[in-house]
């Protein structure tokens, strides 16, 4: 039987800042492309007033989705790529620091990459270089054995981690993220507060079911769904119902929503405007303060560049007919109440 130990440890978030509630609009599969969403959301969207003024007094911008890894020469020296996972673009942490700053974003969530798979020791060595610039999301190691749990202990409670990623094509082959390792150490991220991304790559359809199973034995554990769950805008029935779907999800107050990666997510080039109508519906359903802004550096520097994907951001919402404090949210008040205290003034 695979266990995690049970440390008595306070929790590294506070569950007060999980939602209590939100809105639903149920996404119709017809006439998608013909759909104009009126959009006004109220203050009762969001969680309390309380909630509505934090985010209003933010100035910072944080994005909640990206990746560093080592350059060819740091590779060489001290921090190996994963076999078979050599980069083909740079992502070093110097050129995500210019970016960075000619976009004006202040802080972000390091997202473990694949280059170095379960080899933390690069993604560490510039969490601690950049304390409050930069927090951490490990990846966890769904092993048969189970050694993956005590891993993701260590890289908790030790390396100082504050979100792990579920990459359900990890998991070995035929299992689900709902096994006993994947509950042992979705269970025990809740207990310390942590939340679990979820990155869906090949389609939400296929892991749904294992996380509203997640979701339903684990209300403690927060959710962040990587790139909308990789939702695009719907194009036949079948994604209609897909996206239908993620917006129901919003009946699980521990979930949050990732709008990272436009560039995967849209059919259009740059500035993505035909996610709009998504991001209203979003919106709509989950309340602006459990949705997130996030670039997915480095990989975006290629498509249109990082400050444009700062921007796009900025553009959609304003087809949305977001207010400026739902703005606010996205673009960093959420991904600070969730984190609180992680992005020092």
């Amino acid at each position: 039987m695979v266990m995690a130990a049970v440390l008595n440890l306070k929790p590294l978030i506070s569950a007060s800042v999980l939602p209590k509630y939100s809105h639903s609009v149920i996404f119709s599969n017809t006439n998608y492309n013909k759909l104009k969403l009126p959009f006004k959301v109220s203050a009762t969207k969001m969680s309390s007033a309380e909630t509505e003024t934090e985010a209003n007094k933010t100035t910072k911008t944080i994005d909640s989705h990206l990746h560093v890894w080592a350059s060819p020469e740091e590779a060489a020296d001290k921090y190996p790529y994963f076999p078979g996972q050599e980069p083909t673009l740079p992502g070093h942490v110097d050129l995500l620091l210019q970016c960075m700053e000619e976009a004006s974003v202040d802080g972000a969530l390091i997202v473990q990459p694949i280059n170095h798979k379960f080899d933390h020791s690069f993604v560490t060595s510039v969490l601690k270089k950049y304390p409050t610039k930069f927090v951490g999301c490990c990846l966890a190691n769904p092993a048969e054995d189970g050694s993956g749990i005590k891993q993701l202990e260590k890289l908790l409670l030790e390396d100082g981690y504050r979100a792990v990623r579920f990459n359900p094509y990890l998991w070995p082959s035929g299992q689900k993220m709902t096994n006993e390792v994947g509950k042992a150490m979705f269970s025990r991220a809740g207990e310390l507060g942590v939340p679990v991304g979820i990155m869906c790559m090949k389609g939400l359809s296929l892991h749904i079911s294992e996380i509203e199973e997640l979701c339903t034995e684990y209300p403690a554990t927060p959710v962040l769904l990587d790139h909308l769950a990789f939702c695009k805008p719907p194009t036949n029935d079948e994604e209609s119902l897909a996206f239908s779907r993620f917006l129901k999800l919003y009946r699980f107050p521990q979930v949050y929503v990732k709008f990272s990666a436009l560039f995967r997510l849209s059919r259009m080039a740059f500035p993505y405007q035909d996610l709009s109508p998504l991001l209203s519906q979003v919106v709509s359903s989950f309340g602006a303060n459990r949705v997130m802004w996030g670039s997915d550096f480095p990989f975006i520097v290629a498509e249109c560049g990082y400050k444009e994907a700062r921007e796009a951001a900025t553009v959609i919402s304003n087809e949305a007919a977001l207010s400026s404090s739902e703005l606010e949210f996205i673009m960093g008040g959420t991904i600070k109440q969730l984190f609180k205290n992680q992005w020092l003034p």
